[in-house]
């Protein structure tokens, strides 16, 4: 198992062409009414879309083997285990000896002994299947509370989307299999992940969050502090290569008279007049939207031949991959980012912060 967190405990276990894989959580509060079918809709976000997805099709169908009774949580701890029935191995016979680069074959075959590669096993993008469906609970935790997470793609490929929407539109980008904020926007991702397949290459992209409703001063400090909490889980999503708050690494470009956000007192509150900072400083939320981009690799299951070594006889080889992969994971990726981030801030709000 692989814990996470501190009042709100994150356990993960689990393979992907196992028979199962699931998640413990503890400290989720009892007696909680638990509305099922957002959280079927929550998980079927994860879900592959025809043709610009994996053809591997999985049910996802949670199993709450404790805790959970009737749609109410009866315990602090919920186990939520998903069955795999499509478990079909034989695409990735050789990859023990031939490692497929740019995935965990060959690092995890030297830590592990008879390490089985197997769909990429632990490290698996499906194992963020579970995860999602854990986020999908923090999130109506957090619903309750008056906060909000929503994201969307921000760029695929070549195509980036450089519009500021409004934080209350997001949850448009449901409607688009890319996950996508326009019509527009989702023809032209769309496109961009066609033309990858047909090369039988694969591209990567961002992902950009939001979280609204967080009070000022939320958050924990220094190693627990919310932007360091929140990077955390998101590096902890399989393909994740980067994470980025606010203005992120184009702040370097500006001056400190540019990048501070004024503050100033509309209707009795006060907000800020700008948001470089992605709503967090010093660890803390500012009372400003939480703003964070995700950037994810391009799957490394392509079909081109690509050059590796050959375990077995310590010479220089080659490997094509063949089977079910997606040629783009950012529209998946969405889903995974929201839940990952409902998690970090529930389990902020559960030890630092009362909201």
């Amino acid at each position: 198992m692989f814990p996470v967190g501190n009042k709100l405990r994150i356990h993960l276990f689990g393979k992907s062409h196992a028979e199962c894989l699931g998640c413990i959580l503890e400290g989720f509060p009892t007696d909680f009414e638990i509305d099922l079918d957002e959280m079927d809709r929550q998980i079927a976000l994860r879900k592959p879309s025809d043709g610009i997805g994996t053809p591997r099709k999985e049910k996802d169908a949670i199993v709450f083997e404790h805790g959970v009774k009737d749609g109410k949580t009866t315990d602090s701890t919920i186990e939520m285990v998903i069955y795999n029935g499509n478990r079909d191995s034989s695409a990735y016979s050789g990859f023990n000896i031939t490692p497929r680069p740019g995935h965990s074959d060959l690092p995890a075959l030297f830590k592990f002994k008879n390490y089985d590669v197997s769909g990429g096993a632990q490290f698996s993008g499906r194992m963020t299947a579970p995860l999602v469906a854990a986020g999908a609970l923090a999130k109506q935790y957090l619903k309750g509370k008056g906060v909000e997470i929503h994201a969307f793609s921000k760029s695929i490929g070549t195509v980036r989307d450089d519009t500021e929407y409004p934080a209350d539109s997001l949850s448009a980008s449901e409607s688009f299999p890319t996950r996508a904020m326009t019509s527009e926007m989702n023809e032209a991702m769309t496109k961009e992940i066609m033309d990858a397949r047909e090369q039988k290459d694969s591209i990567g992209g961002i992902v950009e969050c939001v979280v609204t409703g967080l009070p000022i001063g939320f958050g924990g400090e220094w190693f627990d502090a919310l932007d360091v909490s929140i990077a955390r889980m998101m590096m902890s999503i399989p393909a994740a290569k980067g994470v980025e708050f606010g203005k992120g690494f184009d702040i370097t470009k500006m001056k400190g008279s540019e990048s501070n956000d004024p503050y100033s007192v509309e209707d009795g509150k006060i907000t800020a007049l700008t948001n470089n900072m992605g709503g967090v400083v010093g660890g803390l939320s500012d009372g400003m939207p939480l703003v964070f981009r995700v950037a994810f690799k391009p799957t490394p299951s392509i079909g081109i031949e690509q050059k590796t070594v050959n375990l077995k006889t310590m010479e220089n080889d080659t490997v094509t991959v063949k089977g079910r992969h997606d040629p783009c994971i950012v529209p998946r990726a969405v889903a995974a980012v929201e839940a990952m981030a409902a998690l970090a801030v529930m389990d902020q709000e559960l030890t630092f912060t009362s909201i």
